[in-house]
């Protein structure tokens, strides 16, 4: 599987957000562990993985807005 890796440095300038604001605000409530990014090494350092989180914010344009994403990766329709 051919993946790219991205710095938070990166992924900012890719989606036109602030580094601060993936770090405080998308990281663990948005963008999920495991899934759109991982810890390498198990170190301090976060890389994002590009395609994952570029196939959901084009996902997330089809939606309902009474569909509420899960960390699992299930939706709860509230």
């Amino acid at each position: 599987m051919n993946n790219t890796y991205l710095t938070t440095e990166e992924l900012s300038s890719r989606i036109k957000y602030d580094p601060r604001t993936i770090r405080q605000n998308l990281k663990d409530s948005v963008l999920i562990e495991g899934k759109h990014y991982i810890r390498p090494f198990g170190g301090r350092k976060i890389l994002y993985i590009w395609e994952t989180i570029e196939e959901d914010m084009l996902n997330a344009t089809h939606t309902s807005s009474l569909e509420i994403p899960m960390a699992n990766g299930g939706v709860c329709y509230g």
